[in-house]
């Protein structure tokens, strides 16, 4: 490793206790590398707005942080341990290529300052992405929810059939979760969009740093104004990410949850696309739904990430080192979250309903809440429209196509209101 820029003379570094502290940084600093070089790009060119680095060094520096992100991108650089972490990383490559000017970029900032802009840049970068993916998906399940309006599906409550429902009032259900994901992503990726870049370790510098310019540069859609609460909010727009990728993940687990029933011999309901089953490593007669599974898995890597950040938080103001954790808890939760999301909208669109098997599992029992309406609506009292929609004798063979045109309230199968969710979905840009 090289030397530390925090090292004093005489004081022996102990190398356990140095591994301990760098943790797993410079493998985690790959994932926000790049974004940490922009971040260094931005900072110079504030330094040299007050004079701090002359035209032809921010010259020099600019064209070296160009050339370190394409030889990272192409697996020429590697960030490996004989760097600390990947601020240690970029500082010593502008030492070695450029000198004193390379010595130069860290004026005004802290490492902490670094992980922090550099971990904004990366929970902007996936939040756009989830709102994408929601916006995806919803628009599937809407064009599935218009194709598919009328075809016949037990709708279940208590996991016992109870009514008629349709292919397209389940898909309507997911659209609209979705959007909403989307929404709440959309509109917390507006709220962490801060730039906390020359705050540095929380109190500022003598300088008078230009972080207008560093907001402008980076694409922040607002400046942090205290540098005290940049450190404040570390670990509380963690937790809002992650928050808005568990919405989705959570609607995903549930979804996913409907297909492992769905695609069991006992319903039948719907065949998965081959590639999304595997093989029994030792029952032949096997396809299993493993890409489900592991999507309906993916949830509990998003909450125990969040939980572990909140319990980093238990802290009074100030940087404190315990925050270095938080890096993994976005990258387990982003990195499991987004997977599964990205697999989805394919899966939707390729999923093949069995109406068969859907028309089997339909009984006279699941015409019985009809019934009880349908007298009601003809002035019989609801609770004796109810008993006597309960005896047996009174169900007939019913027919799901005429129960589903006749349930007209407002977000049911015969006025799904679909309109007004491709509305609001054309309005998430």
């Amino acid at each position: 490793m090289s030397d530390l820029l925090w090292q004093k003379p005489g004081i022996r570094i102990d190398a356990r206790i140095q591994r301990f502290c760098a943790g797993d940084d410079v493998i985690l600093d790959r994932e926000f590398f790049v974004f940490d070089i922009q971040a260094s790009r931005a900072h110079a060119q504030g330094l040299q707005r007050i004079g701090i680095l002359d035209d032809a060094e921010l010259a020099g520096i600019e064209r070296e942080l160009s050339a370190l992100a394409e030889d990272f991108t192409s697996g020429a650089f590697m960030l490996d341990a004989s760097h600390e972490d990947g601020h240690s990383a970029i500082e010593a490559r502008l030492v070695q290529r450029l000198g004193d000017a390379g010595r130069k970029i860290h004026t005004g900032r802290s490492r902490n300052d670094q992980v922090l802009v550099a971990t904004r840049l990366w929970l902007k970068d996936r939040l756009a992405r989830v709102v994408a993916l929601c916006r995806e998906t919803a628009g599937v399940a809407l064009a599935r929810a218009e194709a598919e309006a009328m075809l016949p599906l037990p709708g279940y409550t208590h996991l016992q059939r109870a009514v008629v429902s349709s292919a397209g009032m389940w898909w309507a259900a997911w659209a609209e979760s979705f959007i909403d994901d989307a929404t709440r992503a959309r509109d917390t990726l507006a709220w962490i969009d801060a730039n906390p870049l020359g705050s540095a370790a929380g109190y500022g510098v003598n300088l008078p740093l230009d972080r207008e310019h560093t907001t402008a540069a980076l694409g922040f859609g607002r400046m942090q104004v205290s540098a005290a609460y940049a450190q404040l909010s570390r670990g509380k727009f963690e937790m809002a990410a992650i928050e808005a990728l568990g919405s989705a993940v959570l609607d995903l687990r549930r979804l996913a949850w409907d297909l492992s029933l769905f695609t069991s011999a006992e319903f039948g309901f719907v065949a998965l696309p081959a590639q999304y089953t595997t093989g029994s490593s030792i029952m032949p007669n096997k396809r299993n739904p493993d890409v489900i599974e592991l999507m309906r898995a993916s949830y509990a890597s998003v909450a125990a990430a969040r939980i572990e950040i909140e319990q980093l938080l238990s802290l009074p103001s100030g940087y404190h080192r315990d925050l270095q954790f938080s890096k993994g808890a976005i990258f387990h939760a982003f990195g499991r979250g987004l997977g599964a999301l990205e697999l989805l909208p394919d899966l939707l669109r390729e999923l093949e309903w069995q109406p068969g098997r859907m028309r089997e599992a339909l009984e006279p029992s699941m015409y019985a809440t009809d019934l009880a309406v349908d007298l009601a609506r003809q002035g019989v009292p609801f609770r004796d429209a109810y008993r006597q929609a309960a005896d047996p004798s009174q169900w007939g063979a019913g027919d799901p196509e005429t129960s589903l045109r006749a349930r007209v309230s407002p977000g049911a199968a015969a006025d799904p209101g679909l309109p007004q969710l491709r509305e609001r979905l054309a309005k998430l840009r």
